[in-house]
């Protein structure tokens, strides 16, 4: 008998780990991305410019990422992602220049805040208190709603943690996405908001890997091959046409389409999907980073917010970043090297660099925006959506996008 198929439409991380998951069920699987390559927004690549591989953008994970890690120990790349045995979150403030690491102890009780020496310097124990109104917002709630958007704990620490989380202003965000994201990590303790970054880069850690345990389990990649049109006929898929074909479906087969929220509005039209986004920027200067750097720095007061050591170069990342856009990329340059060098102590010269600049990184973490995320099944019973942008109850994150793909899965599994 010939086994059904799953066509997956798009090779991101929410198409992999749907691929991934699928593959020790029985279906024959066939993943066509538009790109040439896959990992959409979280891949490595060679940059001409700096002659090097990077990531096309800086991506921190939490230990409390259950279903990323679980990807990557299937995949046998968990040890490519590191960091430190406890939470610990080094900050630097170019206003003043203050200097404080954050260290939330491992269990669940939080005794951290009692501690000075663990928690922001100007800031007593019961600041962090506030966080609760939070943790019990509606759906509809902002942030701003839930919690003072002002003051030294907000400004050295919800602000930059909440934007780098939502990539969205936190006053305006869902207080509900907000609430998500840290009962899952720092609610939990530190043993479950250990920063952990790909040490060896995105590639080696999620797409790479998983490409190899595709082909080892006879999946299907095509790449270059973008879908230009879902023909429908009585509430299902009836053919998938491609530019170069058109490939009927048997009444068995499925689809899980995991393009970005705008290409899968144009196949369905119809459909409830984000319609506002955020960017993100991401620099790379091409240099051995200073022993004393730590493999993450949070930065407050300046036009950097974050800043990754890795062996071969120092890399920064901007949230929310809309307004710096239009910045001529020299001017913008000289602006965030200049920060680096002021958090970092380093004096060398500006070295080869290289900006990227994602217009529509991520779906604008707004209690709006939030409500026309779509679930799982869609409107087509032999079709279901995956992508971070889905209701995965995340802000678009890579645990949000891997979350998704799952249930994916599990919804074709089901039936």
């Amino acid at each position: 008998m010939t086994r059904p198929t799953v066509y997956i439409i798009g090779a991101g991380l929410s198409g992999l780990a749907a691929a991934v998951a699928l593959s020790e069920r029985g279906w024959s699987i066939v993943v066509h991305e538009g790109a040439r390559q896959a990992g959409g927004r979280c891949r490595s690549y060679h940059d001409a410019t700096l002659d090097m591989m990077i990531d096309n953008g800086n991506h921190l994970l939490l230990s409390g990422n259950a279903a990323a890690r679980a990807y990557c120990r299937r995949l046998g790349s968990e040890a490519q992602l590191v960091g430190p045995k406890e939470a610990s979150f080094p900050f630097v403030d170019l206003a003043d220049g203050a200097t404080w690491t954050l260290r939330p102890n491992m269990g669940r009780i939080p005794w951290w805040i009692f501690r000075a020496d663990r928690r922001v310097p100007g800031t007593k124990a019961s600041d962090y208190l506030g966080l609760a109104r939070l943790m019990r917002a509606g759906k509809s709630d902002t942030i701003a709603s839930r919690m003072a958007c002002a003051g030294p704990l907000y400004r050295a620490l919800w602000q930059p943690l909440l934007l780098a989380a939502l990539n969205t202003d936190p006053p305006e965000s869902s207080a509900a996405l907000a609430a998500a994201i840290i009962k899952e990590t720092l609610a939990k303790g530190g043993a479950a908001c250990r920063p952990l970054i790909a040490a060896d880069g995105l590639g080696a850690a999620f797409v790479d890997p998983a490409l190899r345990y595709l082909a080892a389990k006879g999946a299907s990649l095509r790449f270059d091959h973008p879908l230009r049109r879902l023909k429908q006929e009585n509430g299902a898929v009836q053919a998938l046409e491609f530019s170069d074909e058109t490939i009927a479906l048997g009444p068995d087969d499925r689809v899980i389409l995991a393009v970005p929220a705008p290409t899968a509005a144009a196949l369905i039209p119809g459909l409830s999907a984000p319609t506002a986004f955020r960017s993100i920027v991401n620099a790379h200067f091409k240099m051995a980073p200073p022993k004393t750097l730590p493999p993450i720095l949070g930065v407050i007061g300046a036009t950097v917010e974050w800043i990754f050591a890795f062996p071969d170069r120092v890399s920064i990342t901007i949230s929310g970043a809309d307004r710096l856009l239009d910045v001529p990329r020299d001017t913008l340059v000289a602006t965030l090297w200049d920060d680096i060098q002021r958090a970092t102590g380093i004096t060398d010269p500006l070295p080869p660099w290289q900006i990227i600049r994602e217009k529509r990184a991520t779906f604008a973490a707004t209690p709006e925006e939030d409500a026309k995320r779509p679930g799982t099944r869609s409107a087509l019973t032999n079709l279901v959506l995956a992508g971070d942008w889905t209701d995965t109850g995340l802000p678009a994150t890579i645990e949000g996008s891997i979350r998704s793909g799952n249930k994916a899965a599990a919804a074709l599994a089901v039936g």
